[in-house]
């Protein structure tokens, strides 16, 4: 499925429901952000030995926790008018330039740090 197909089946979701009342661009940027916060949550005080299987076990609540961020960033992109691919395929773009592969391979320094 594509991101628009995706986007309409959650704009289907909440119009049947009367929700868009409720689904402002702050309330939806908050609602991201809590839920990308107990997405976090699972990572909490893991150690680095500990993540995999962490991983393996709570893989649902992962995938949970995942799309709810993912359904929340759709609909925000919808309501405000941004195809959210073309975003996304931009911003790739724009991170090619300021990590290029020569400075950027096997470093996690910021772009303006190489």
């Amino acid at each position: 499925m594509s991101i628009a197909d995706i986007t309409s089946r959650i704009i289907d979701f909440r119009d049947a429901r009367d929700w868009m009342q409720f689904h402002n661009p702050k309330e939806l940027a908050v609602a991201i952000t809590a839920e990308a916060g107990e997405l976090l949550q699972h990572f909490v005080w893991q150690q680095p030995d500990q993540i995999e299987r962490r991983v393996q076990e709570k893989m649902p609540e992962l995938k949970d926790e995942m799309a709810d961020v993912g359904i929340l960033l759709f609909e925000l992109a919808h309501n405000l008018g941004v195809d959210l691919g073309q975003a996304m395929l931009d911003k790739v773009e724009r991170n090619e330039s300021r990590y290029p592969v020569a400075k950027a391979r096997g470093s996690n320094a910021k772009y303006n740090e190489l």
